[in-house]
């Protein structure tokens, strides 16, 4: 344990809080359906020169600051670097030699490292004491305190240098591991040794001249060390001092006396050798962990410095602007782009947007339109612009003004957990649950399509009784939450909160028709929908053109029967051509429906909150109105006496029991 120098607390307060579930649904560092690096935010950021770099990365945006003279901190070395093309490009090369510093001091400090994890520490230090010397005219007040902590140890560096070669082996037993000249003894062992090789390797040429066997050769075996080989033809050859060692079935192995005592001295003097720069590089390993504490504090800065370049690098190459960030509940974003779906696109094809949030009039965005035209990639790209500003690093717009946020809340997509005995629905119940109970006025909220799980009724009214809870007014006046929050949906019927609720507005993203043709034009702006175009996008997706054709004549036949009965009802009902938009008529129909339910409360307006809108039920087949409940509907009862309406009432019981029956 003698990499653990020290222990460091943090308190969850000073971080803006990002849960799993908003971790996954932003992709913050892996994929939503592949789990893959490359298409998440993390994979767009990491352009680190070091293996530490990249794992702060990681922890920074896993915990973005709540703090702003920190977050201004960050910044203004960033935006020192982004001035400086020529400075930041020196720092990123003269990061990428520099190994990983942290490993490589938990592994000696733990006596784990190699002579090849000492000798690339070594070489790491020589470029930090190059980093040192690039910062050493800084103005921003964070890379002056990083040139400070950059601590390049020049005497560990130095023995490092004077004490290990400079490609050593992988093996720490078997010698080769000590530069020449470091140490008396090692340079005497090693030229004893040379000098019986250079005697054994001699021995064959004298050998082969002395016994006539021109194919006598000299070799070693770590079983039965030196010997000499003579195939079979010349063993009538061999001379009598020669001592038979071995014998093959082709050849016979030979020692003699001299080749023995030679033997001895060369292996010995490698035995020993092995010993004795072992326990040198021992010795220089102790060193490096001895300063433990000093090189986790330069490995510290070198990360620090290492993200803030990839941030710097990002910026000038992603085209993101320096946001201002305050302590005000705001969010302003002009131009914003989602920072991995443009990417993923292509330079210039990603439509940028506005968008303005706060706490007072502007609150909640109600935010409506067609499938497929990119609500879901706005509500990301402001979780995400936001998250990147509190990082400490550029965003995607041409300027943004955000306000700290304690806590990052996301809703969106399908999924379910079939193994926990958990729907869809439900999951998508338990995080808005979540989501309720710990959201506070500092916080932002992404909800997107809230209670398309289950049926109209019942998701229309959570939806519609979520957003309310968002907005509308505690016993004491004030929003019950009061979070800055974007909720997308289909249900059109909310829309109507804006007449309500002050802090409430609506906004869409546009589309042009041209005949029969959907263009999408991904640009927010102010207003409402009331269509979805999902028979549209179901031709986009390759639906079966048989599939499309009926659709469309199923819708073209709702929107028909809408028409009528709103003219019969006298009442609004749901839009045609709304995704999923079922529910049933009046019970004053005598279709067995009912109202569409909503609270209904006095809103900070002086008026009531509306009810959702009447929704009906619309049929496929045309149905006639029930005589019996038409004459009904014409009585007048005020003017009919007791006995009367009795009377009535038993003649219409008996025409509809023979309608039933019949």
């Amino acid at each position: 344990l003698g990499h653990l120098t020290r222990l460091r607390t943090y308190q969850v307060e000073r971080a803006l809080v990002l849960d799993r579930t908003t971790r996954r649904n932003l992709e913050l560092t892996e994929t939503l359906r592949e789990g893959r690096r490359k298409g998440s935010l993390l994979g767009v950021l990491d352009t680190t020169a070091t293996a530490m770099g990249g794992r702060l990365l990681r922890q920074w945006l896993g915990r973005p600051l709540l703090d702003v003279a920190a977050v201004t901190a960050r910044l203004d070395a960033v935006d020192e670097l982004v001035g400086d093309p020529f400075l930041r490009a020196d720092l990123r090369e003269a990061l990428k030699q520099v190994y990983d510093l942290e490993r490589l001091t938990g592994r000696a400090a733990a006596q784990t490292a190699t002579a090849r994890d000492l000798v690339a520490l070594g070489q790491s230090l020589r470029a930090v004491q190059r980093l040192r010397a690039m910062l050493g005219e800084v103005r921003a007040p964070l890379l002056a305190e990083l040139a400070a902590g950059l601590n390049h140890h020049p005497d560990l560096a130095d023995l490092i240098g004077r004490a290990l070669v400079d490609d050593p082996p992988l093996a720490l037993t078997e010698g080769g591991l000590i530069r020449p000249g470091y140490h008396e003894e090692v340079d005497r062992l090693r030229a004893a040794r040379q000098e019986g090789r250079d005697w054994i390797l001699k021995l064959e040429a004298r050998e082969r001249e002395r016994t006539g066997i021109r194919s006598l050769r000299v070799g070693f075996n770590k079983v039965f060390g030196y010997y000499l080989e003579v195939t079979r033809p010349n063993l009538h050859l061999v001379p009598p001092d020669y001592v038979r060692r071995q014998t093959l079935a082709n050849a016979e192995r030979f020692v003699t006396p001299e080749l023995k005592a030679h033997e001895e001295a060369v292996l010995g003097a490698d035995e020993r050798l092995a010993d004795l720069e072992y326990g040198l590089f021992g010795e220089v390993r102790v060193a490096v962990a001895a300063r433990a504490a000093g090189l986790q504090q330069t490995a510290s800065a070198v990360a620090t410095l290492d993200v803030l370049a990839a941030l710097a690098e990002v910026a000038v190459r992603r085209r993101y602007v320096r946001p201002e960030v305050v302590e005000e509940p705001v969010l302003e974003i002009k131009a914003g782009r989602h920072p991995v779906v443009e990417v993923m696109l292509g330079e210039g094809r990603f439509v940028p947007n506005d968008l303005y949030l706060d706490t007072q009039d502007h609150r909640c965005l109600i935010v409506t339109g067609p499938n497929m035209a990119g609500k879901s990639t706005l509500l990301r790209q402001a979780a995400l612009i936001t998250i990147l500003a509190q990082l400490g690093s550029f965003v995607p717009a041409a300027r943004a003004k955000v306000g700290l946020v304690d806590r990052v809340f996301t809703r969106v997509g399908a999924s379910d957990d079939l193994a926990m005995g958990v729907s869809t629905f439900m999951l998508e119940m338990q995080e808005v649950a979540y989501i309720l109970h710990h959201a506070t006025s500092r916080s932002l909220v992404i909800l997107d399509e809230v209670g398309r799980g289950t049926s109209t009724f019942d998701g229309m009214a959570i939806a519609w009784a979520v957003a309310e809870h968002l907005v509308a007014p505690g016993p004491d006046g004030r929003p019950r939450l009061g979070a800055r929050t974007l909720f997308a949906t289909h249900y059109h019927e909310l829309t109507q909160l804006e007449e309500a609720y002050p802090g409430v507005r609506n906004v869409t993203v546009a589309v042009r028709e041209e005949g029969d043709r959907v263009v999408f034009l991904h640009q927010l702006v102010p207003g409402k929908t009331d269509r979805s175009y999902g028979v549209h996008v179901a031709r986009l997706a390759g639906l079966p053109p048989e599939v499309v054709s009926r659709a469309e004549e199923i819708l073209a036949e709702l929107e028909v029967s809408a028409e009528a009965t709103r003219s019969r009802l006298g009442s609004v009902a749901e839009a045609p051509g709304q995704a999923g938009a079922g529910a049933g008529r009046r019970p004053e129909d005598g279709a067995g429906g009912r109202e569409a339910p909503g609270v209904e409360a006095v809103g900070p307006r002086g008026r009531r909150a509306p009810r959702p809108r009447v929704i009906t039920q619309f049929t496929l087949f045309e149905t006639r109105p029930n005589p019996v409940l038409e004459e009904l509907r014409r009585l007048d009862l005020d003017s009919l006496s007791p006995r009367d309406a009795l009377a009535k009432l038993y003649e219409l019981q008996a025409r509809l029991r023979r309608e039933g029956d019949g």
